[in-house]
């Protein structure tokens, strides 16, 4: 799942366009859980390897489709963004790998967790590492988070650590990746690409060395699981893309809660995960803390106009 609110935006208005796009992207998200949860009983990283496999051909038509292939020609003369691509590359194959295993390991609720969390984490580290000023309500909004982790960690004797890592992971990606000088189109491109002889060689591996890989030696369903992933990877990200430039920040960062919450409602009467009385204590803290940080965004919205 993707949610990179850095992409330049053309105008500062909201279009019937871009909101479709927007919406298309973030509910495709949202039940990507289904999709990870059929796919649960093949390992995590088989399946990340074949995320990133079958992404980097759609990747590619789209680029060849609007004549931007030039752009990665540039970038894999440079040694800076293709170790700026590294970089990133490597946060996102965690932030895929974490959620992949969470969804298969009957942990949702703390997939969705992570993704409430990340706005606020995104604030705390543009504060700590870009100086950001923070205003009260959004003091008071990671205060909340960070209330509702303390709480977390304390019911489990250990820190909610798919949250954080989703949050975190998702959080330096989204910081690292506003540095690297690539729409973001490309930049997934580049992404993919510098993944996907190490996915490769991986997929082989099981296939033809240890006899272990579900691709074509446990049946069609398989095939066309691991085939689709591509799909669900790219398709929903790419049409993201289009759709942020087309909208203001403000409504993007209240639209990037629709993909949790939609994960958050399948965790619990899909796939009827628990909540327990710390999760039902944790989870209204975040939700207060995203409602003052949407509305310092509003606030700041209306007194940019």
């Amino acid at each position: 799942m993707s949610t990179d609110a850095s992409v330049p935006l053309a105008k500062n208005e909201d279009s019937p366009r871009g909101f479709a796009f927007a919406l298309t992207a973030y509910l495709l998200w949202g039940f990507l859980p289904f999709y990870m949860k059929a796919v649960a009983h093949i390992p995590p990283a088989e399946v990340i390897a074949h995320r990133i496999v079958w992404s980097l051909p759609l990747a590619g038509i789209v680029l060849i489709v609007l004549g931007r292939t030039a752009d990665i020609s540039a970038a894999l003369r440079s040694p800076r963004m293709l170790a700026m691509g590294a970089l990133t590359a490597s946060l996102i194959t965690v932030n895929w790998g974490t959620y992949v295993w969470a969804i298969g390991a009957g942990h949702s609720l703390d997939a969705a967790l992570g993704y409430f969390i990340n706005p606020l984490f995104s604030i705390f580290l543009g504060a700590v590492l870009l100086k950001e000023k923070l205003q009260p309500l959004q003091i008071a909004a990671i205060a909340l988070a960070g209330l509702a982790v303390a709480i977390l960690a304390f019911d489990s004797g250990g820190i909610p650590w798919v949250a954080l890592t989703l949050a975190v992971s998702w959080g330096f990606y989204a910081l690292l990746r506003k540095t690297l000088p690539l729409g973001p189109n490309q930049g997934f491109f580049l992404e993919v690409l510098i993944l996907s002889g190490p996915a490769l060689l991986y997929i082989l591996y099981l296939e033809f060395g240890s006899g272990q890989g579900h691709l074509y030696r446990t049946g069609l369903a398989d095939t066309t699981l691991l085939l689709g992933c591509g799909v669900i990877t790219a398709v929903p990200l790419m049409i993201y893309a289009n759709g942020a430039k087309l909208l203001k920040l403000s409504t993007i960062g209240i639209m990037q809660y629709i993909a949790p919450t939609m994960i958050f409602l399948i965790a619990v009467f899909a796939f009827q995960e628990p909540l327990g009385t710390a999760r039902m204590i944790a989870f209204p803290l975040i939700w207060a803390g995203l409602f003052f940080y949407s509305w310092s965004m509003l606030k700041g919205s209306r007194g940019r106009m």
